[in-house]
């Protein structure tokens, strides 16, 4: 496949991770990210944020917590070593994550964008190391956990494209 179109398509599967957006619900419903969601028809952003929330921010504890160190670190807990040794790949890259951002250096979200980054600068095989060293090792039981707790389609099939994505 290009490099190319493998980053690109990483990039869409970390926006799809994140809160929903006008934009996104707008490609969804276009049919502009088919191949990423295909058995989704219409979403609106208010069906998807009620969904979003739900499943990965709470009010209380989220059945699907979008974090590797909640799958990885002792205890359930967040910010653990998993999330340091994640934050070392990206400062090997020269990326340094956001203190404005909102979300933590190991959600979903940021490893995919990652990911996709390492590709689009040609680095392949470091893209997969990372793959191996943290994706690959949290990923199953995130998105198993995605696919029984989710009610919208959206989520169950972005489960099961970030799935073949990243070879589980």
């Amino acid at each position: 496949m290009n490099s190319e179109l493998l980053a690109d398509g990483y990039a869409v599967l970390a926006q799809c991770w994140r809160r929903p957006t006008e934009s996104l619900v707008a490609a969804v419903n276009a049919g502009e990210i088919a191949v990423v969601v295909p058995e989704v028809e219409s979403v609106t952003v208010e069906r998807l944020d009620v969904e979003h929330t739900r499943l990965f921010v709470g009010p209380d504890a989220p059945p699907c917590p979008p974090y590797e160190s909640v799958y990885r670190g002792e205890n359930g807990g967040v910010l653990g070593s998993s999330t340091q040794a994640v934050v070392e790949w990206y400062r090997s890259f020269g990326l340094v994550p956001d203190p404005e951002w909102p979300d933590l250096p190991d959600h979903v979200a940021t490893e995919l964008e990652f990911v996709g980054h390492l590709i689009r600068e040609g680095e392949e095989e470091r893209a997969e190391q990372f793959l191996d060293e943290h994706p690959r090792r949290w990923l199953e039981p995130f998105l198993t956990d995605v696919e029984r707790e989710t009610r919208e389609p959206f989520y169950a099939s972005l489960a099961r494209a970030t799935r073949s994505a990243v070879d589980l």
